[in-house]
This record gives structure tokens, C-alpha cells and sequence, in this order.
């Protein structure tokens, strides 16, 4: 049987016969108008199926969005040159419940913080203090999104 395309053009129909029941060959660009109808509105149905069982929660999604903005904040504080700006970012994510970690002055935990330098010392009371916060880290209430990066006291060997 012969069925012209959207085209214009003739092109032959395969029959059902031939196991492919209108489904286009990878070849041929012009087959494949001709899906059966059957065929689509199972497709169709399916597809829905799935699409409504991925829909997500709008609770899932606020939570997704909100770690989408406080990662955009830190790291527009990352890259902020003014200090107006800094403090600025910094009230508005502690008003949501996230803190910038700055543990100058504390003791140096590897569990807790990232070790980006040394400064020698002969104080052997500073030894393993931090001396400064290279990059501030953050936390949101109890969970750490990024461990602050410092510079720890390193008392001088003689």
C-alpha cells in the first residue's frame, strides 16, 4: 500500500506483517509518521503514568531550592569584595539557620576543619591553634555544608 508523507512525497507502508508496524527504520528519516494509533495512546498512557509518580513533593522541592540558594550565597560571599555585601549575605542565611563557621582562636580539629597552612610560633600555648580562617565554612543548624579552610599555629622547632 502507498501513503503519501507530511512531505507530499509517496513512500510504501510496511504491513504488519513485517514486524516493524510502522515503527521508521534508522535509515529512512521520512518513515515514522505513521505510527499506529493504538501504539501512541498506550505510549501516552504510560508515559503519564510515570511522570505523575516522579511529581515531586512540594515540601522535597521548597527543601531542594532552599540548598540551592544557600549554595548560590556562599559563594557570592566567596567572591564578595565589600563588606557591606558579607555581612549583608551573612544575616540573611543566619536568619534561615545557617551559620559562617570562623574558629579563629579554637583548637585544631581535623574532624572539623580543613588545614590550608601553618604560621610558626614559639608559644607552645598556641601550638595547634588556629591562628586565621583562610575561607569561611558554613553550617546549616547542626550539619556542616562546607568545613572552614585556616591556618593553624605551629610552634617552631629549634
Amino acid at each position: 500500500m502507498t501513503v503519501r508523507n507530511w512531505r507530499g512525497r509517496q513512500r510504501r507502508q510496511k504491513s504488519p506483517e513485517s514486524g516493524t508496524g510502522g515503527v521508521p527504520a534508522a535509515s529512512d528519516p521520512d518513515e515514522g509518521t505513521a505510527v499506529a494509533p493504538d501504539a501512541d495512546a498506550e505510549l501516552g498512557t504510560k508515559m503519564t503514568a510515570v511522570t505523575s509518580d516522579i511529581a515531586t513533593d512540594p515540601l522535597d522541592r521548597a527543601l531542594a531550592e532552599r540548598a540551592t540558594l544557600i549554595q548560590l550565597c556562599m559563594y557570592a560571599m566567596d567572591r564578595a569584595r565589600s563588606a557591606g555585601v558579607v555581612e549583608r549575605l551573612s544575616e540573611g542565611l543566619s536568619d534561615i539557620g545557617v551559620a559562617a563557621l570562623r574558629p579563629d582562636g579554637t583548637r585544631f580539629d581535623p574532624a572539623h576543619h580543613e588545614a590550608g597552612g601553618t604560621l610558626p610560633t614559639d608559644d607552645p600555648t598556641l601550638d595547634g591553634v588556629i591562628a586565621e580562617t583562610e575561607v569561611l565554612g558554613f553550617a546549616d543548624r547542626d550539619r556542616v555544608l562546607r568545613a572552614p579552610v585556616v591556618t593553624v599555629y605551629q610552634l617552631r622547632t629549634k
